[in-house]
């Protein structure tokens, strides 16, 4: 690869973390907004998970701003990017998880959310383009970081998708339960992804 084309897919990184970043706020606070509304757990989760989303991102705009042709800065670097990425899937699995059972042993029952509706519907078609986005230019730079936090966009897409099928059965079947318990698929999602990082980096 020439120095150019080095150069071109930096930026592209760059501007691909700029817009992970924005857009996951507009959707946190859309998500939070909604699910504080509607009494959805599953909803506020997944706004959490935008916000932590948008800080990864921001760890990754970081990293890929102290790109050095220092082999030894570079690891550095990658290894403290991704421990990030990792601790941050941790630290919202434990919030779901907790806010979840809650709500099944209190019986909380959630109001369906239209919103809420819609914005995992715009999540499920941006999010798998952008994460493929992420994968493809984090492996040709050789960013193990990039190709890491593309993972937990591609994760986001599935958290869209379980998030809409409770959310739909919740608005349409009125069935309560459908909220947290879609909440716990999402908590298994993210305790998986955050060990596959730690034992990517321990390999």
């Amino acid at each position: 690869m020439d120095k150019d084309q080095e150069v071109r897919l930096y930026k592209k990184s760059l501007r691909l973390e700029y817009f992970t970043v924005g857009y996951n706020v507009l959707e946190g606070l859309a998500s939070i907004a909604a699910g504080i509304i509607a009494g959805s757990i599953a909803l506020v989760g997944f706004g959490l998970d935008s916000f932590i989303e948008s800080l990864s991102g921001s760890v990754l705009i970081w990293r890929l701003r102290q790109h050095s042709d220092d082999d030894e800065k570079e690891r550095n670097l990658e290894e403290k990017a991704i421990r990030f990425v990792a601790y941050s899937f941790f630290v919202l699995a434990v919030y779901v998880a907790y806010e979840a059972l809650k709500k099944l042993y209190l019986r909380e029952m959630p109001e369906g959310s239209l919103v809420g509706i819609i914005i995992a519907s715009v999540s499920i078609v941006i999010m798998p383009i952008l994460a493929d986005q992420k994968r493809q230019t984090g492996e040709k730079i050789g960013s193990r970081a990039l190709v890491a936090d593309s993972k937990e966009t591609l994760v986001c897409t599935f958290l869209s998708a379980t998030l809409l099928f409770g959310l739909l059965l919740n608005y349409f079947l009125g069935w309560w339960w459908a909220d947290p318990a879609a909440s716990l698929v999402i908590v298994g999602f993210l305790i998986k992804e955050g060990r596959e990082l730690f034992k990517g980096e321990e390999e």
